[in-house]
């Protein structure tokens, strides 16, 4: 879809980039809200920081946008749900380690 925004005045323009902009900010925040529902309080959890090892921790808190982590070394996080995966136990999950004897793995 394309709109001629040519005939716009000053006033008009402006007033069309503030609604550009909210509703920009108000798509992000939905995202930002759709993948918050895929943790819940209390979820084991892991992200990258730029340069470092891979963090884990626990999700503590919902933000507006973001959610607090805290790490295993007890450092407060504010990530963004996107760079965020659920730590699985596999033990719990995988149910062929349960049924072996003792002393024999996989």
């Amino acid at each position: 879809m394309i709109f001629d925004i040519d005939p716009l005045s000053e006033a008009e323009s402006i007033d069309l980039n503030r609604r550009i902009v909210e509703r920009l900010k108000f798509l992000s925040q939905m995202r930002a809200h759709r993948r918050m529902l895929d943790f819940s309080v209390g979820d084991r959890v892991s992200f990258q920081p730029d340069g470092r090892p891979p963090l884990f921790g626990i999700l503590t808190r919902y933000n507006k946008k973001t959610v607090t982590v805290i790490t295993e070394g007890g450092e407060h996080w504010t990530v963004s749900p996107h760079l965020l995966r659920k730590v699985v136990d596999v033990a719990e999950h995988d149910t062929s380690l349960k049924a072996l004897p003792q002393g024999h793995h996989p």
